[in-house]
């Protein structure tokens, strides 16, 4: 949360109402809408909606220009407006609240920190999906307990990471949804005598929808929105932190099969000429983390609270400046990482990372128990290990005395069944499963992602444009009666 501008004491009540710039331009709105729905229920007359409506024109072309009014309040902008239309104008005010104003201003900034979000995350994910194209076919090792476990593909491993950004954009649209519902009217909790049409205020300010129930829209539904919103934000922020350090950890190499290509980041150390230190990386995770703890904020402040208290009450309850920056570093990351496909190769080569088919083709081919190839791959691991040798450089003939040794018969492959079984190509590329690293479900899956991508930019689109248009109705509106 923002902590309130140095003009505003510390013991300040009014505190929880300023704002910065965005929220200013917010109350411009809500301050219109008002206008319109109060003129069109004929709760002012036309002489005097004509005044207020000058009045606001005018304050907010005196405002063009200058630097942002930090304050949001609306007890700091109804004297401007009395002093250009009068006493009358505060007639503005009939039917709220400082109280669903203050909701409404944070139910827009959620919604434009959700777009802004969204867009920063498909942009990444598009760089990411770019890669994935490039690399269906590359091998390299995967690791389970930070140990290598299995060959895989470059291609499939990204479009492993696509997938869960993918289920953090879903997490944003639903949380728009449900962001995008309009408070104004509420008042202060059970809103008023006059006979404002609530739904009209929602439309006029672009809201999909109503927060029906007039103590939730201000009371109960401002903590678990903004609370939507943190924890897709959270969660974007755990899975950046994973991809930087899978990608950080290959620099533990003198050799890394995957790097950063020198530039912007990528720096060099003050002492040590060979360094080329990875900071975007560590940036990815710095930022990343503070990210999460920014998002659990959100909780604390609102946790153990009575409704109606001050705590919840920030007109930018969810920042979202800094989700923005990290995602757009992960677009960078993701569009300057330079992969050596030999370097990774050798890598699985270098361990026993197909040890797992081996025992799964003993038991498709020659009908042995999963368990008895099990441990006849580890016995050879063992072997191998031991003499220093990769798992491809074991002689076959080795690899069949032991077999012989530890199930009393023939090893049931000859040596070409045996090198295949152990080859990471046939391994990878042999794979049946859904969801696997053959190319045939890597191309779907990017074909498929691709398309799930091109609809979440659409979508991104659509809300953007028809805010865009709420407010051009709305300034009509406001014009017309101005005249």
């Amino acid at each position: 949360m923002k902590n309130p501008p140095e003009s505003a004491e510390p013991h300040d009540v009014n505190a929880s109402f300023r704002g910065g710039g965005q929220s200013v331009g917010c109350l411009d709105q809500i301050n219109k809408a008002s206008l319109v729905a109060l003129a069109e229920a004929r709760i002012l007359e036309p002489g005097l909606a004509r005044r207020i409506a000058a009045g606001i024109l005018a304050l907010v072309e005196e405002d063009r220009g200058r630097p942002p009014r930090w304050s949001a309040d609306y007890l700091d902008y109804e004297p401007r407006l009395v002093a250009l239309a009068g006493a009358e104008a505060s007639c503005l005010h009939s039917g709220r609240s400082r109280q669903d104003i203050s909701a409404t201003i944070a139910r827009m900034n959620l919604r434009a920190v959700l777009l802004d979000t969204s867009a920063a995350l498909n942009e990444a994910r598009q760089a990411i999906l770019a890669l994935a194209q490039l690399h269906q076919q590359t091998i390299v090792p995967a690791y389970t307990h930070g140990v290598q476990a299995q060959p895989t593909t470059l291609g499939h491993y990204l479009l492993a990471l696509d997938a869960a950004l993918a289920r953090t954009g879903e997490r944003m649209r639903a949380a728009y949804a449900h962001v995008n519902q309009g408070p104004l009217g509420a008042a202060a909790l059970s809103t008023s005598s006059f006979a404002l049409d609530r739904h009209r205020l929602a439309g006029l300010l672009g809201f999909d929808g109503l927060v029906v129930n007039a103590y939730d829209a201000n009371h109960l539904a401002p903590v678990d929105t903004a609370l939507e919103v943190a924890g897709a934000l959270a969660i974007a922020a755990v899975q950046v932190g994973q991809f930087a350090q899978d990608l950080h950890a290959q620099y533990a190499d003198a050799a890394p099969w995957i790097t950063l290509q020198r530039g912007e980041l990528v720096g060099v150390s003050s002492i040590m000429p060979q360094k080329r230190n990875p900071a975007a990386l560590e940036q990815l995770r710095v930022q990343g983390s503070l990210l999460l703890g920014e998002m659990q904020s959100v909780a604390l402040l609102s946790h153990n609270v009575r409704t109606g208290m001050f705590d919840y009450r920030a007109y930018d309850p969810v920042p979202g400046t800094r989700a923005v920056a990290l995602l757009e570093l992960l677009r960078k990351v993701a569009a300057s990482l330079v992969v050596d496909r030999e370097r990774a190769l050798a890598e699985v080569h270098a361990d026993y990372s197909t040890a797992t088919e081996l025992a799964d083709v003993l038991l498709q081919r020659a009908g042995v128990p999963f368990r008895t190839g099990h441990r006849f791959a580890s016995a050879l691991t063992d072997f191998g290990r031991a003499q220093g040798l990769g798992l491809r450089d074991i002689p076959y003939r080795e690899a069949a005395r032991i077999y012989e040794a530890m199930a009393s018969q023939p090893l049931p492959l000859d040596a070409h069944a045996f090198a295949e079984a152990i080859s990471p190509e046939a391994m990878v590329f042999g794979r049946k499963g859904a969801g696997g690293p053959q190319l045939a479900e890597v191309e779907r899956m990017l074909a498929a992602q691709r398309r799930a991508l091109a609809d979440a930019g659409s979508w991104v689109q659509a809300r953007r444009d028809a805010l865009a248009q709420a407010a051009a109705r709305l300034d009509a509106a406001v014009a017309t009666l101005a005249s």
